[in-house]
């Protein structure tokens, strides 16, 4: 049996807090956080360099908490909290599996993970230790879509996975709209442009600035994780700065 080869060295899993969400989409579910590890291990034996940013929307929505008249940034700061909490149950998961893993905030939390050190975390990625950045960029106003970014261009990966419910960028809401048809690639300008709901606009403009790829994958189905990493072109919609759309099927 010829040897697996990964398409890449260094990555970035940009994960939402619904990957972690228990019934009805809310709180932690150790199940789900351990499959999770046992998917990244998988990966991590591949020889691949890990990275991990988190979202919190499975304990706190700061964006919702505004909506409904609270400070803005107090909103926002309460769902970088949000990050670390599950950036901690990750780290949790990933270490009863075996893997050596370090949680780095963007706030500084020093009892529960190290500051995050840009030095520090790309020597701690080098000797094979999965990374998750937690506590977004540390500022409100900007989204863990931008932290995710962010790190993954400061660091030096090639690719962000961007792990979704969903098997890809649609033309239209899939729910809503069963004939929507999903792009196997598209432009960060045309996602901006369509407004297609990839990323946040900041984090798509990071990316097209700094040729970093994303792929939006399906996290909840079994094995896609690492069939990507593996280079498997037909899973997920890959977004990068080349201007060829290619839709699904055409």
């Amino acid at each position: 049996m010829a040897e697996e080869t990964s398409k890449y060295k260094r990555i970035l899993i940009k994960l939402s807090g619904e990957a972690l969400a228990g019934e009805g989409e809310f709180g932690i579910d150790s199940n789900k956080a351990h499959s999770l590890a046992e998917e990244i291990k998988e990966v991590h034996s591949l020889g691949v360099e890990i990275a991990l940013v988190v979202g919190g929307g499975n304990l706190i929505r700061g964006a919702s908490l505004a909506k409904v008249g609270m400070d803005q940034a107090t909103a926002d700061y309460m769902g970088m909290l949000a990050t670390i909490q599950n950036a901690l149950a990750l780290q949790d998961a990933c270490e009863k599996k075996g893997l050596y893993t370090r949680v780095q905030s963007a706030i500084d939390i020093h009892s529960i993970a190290e500051s995050y050190i840009r030095r520090r975390a790309v020597r701690h990625l080098e000797k094979k230790r999965i990374v998750i950045f937690a506590g977004g960029i540390g500022n409100p106003y900007f989204t863990t879509d931008t932290a995710a970014s962010l790190r993954a261009v400061e660091v030096g990966c090639e690719v962000i996975l961007k792990a979704t419910k969903v098997d890809g960028v649609y033309e239209a809401d899939p729910k809503k709209d069963p004939s929507a048809k999903r792009y196997t690639h598209i432009s960060f300008m045309e996602s901006i442009k369509r407004r297609l709901k990839v990323m946040d606009s900041t984090a798509l403009s990071l990316c097209m600035e700094n040729n970093m790829s994303i792929i939006v994958f399906d996290i909840f189905k079994r094995g896609n994780l690492k069939d990507l990493v593996l280079g498997d072109k037909k899973i997920g919609t890959l977004i990068s700065n080349s201007e060829d759309i290619r839709i699904d099927g055409e």
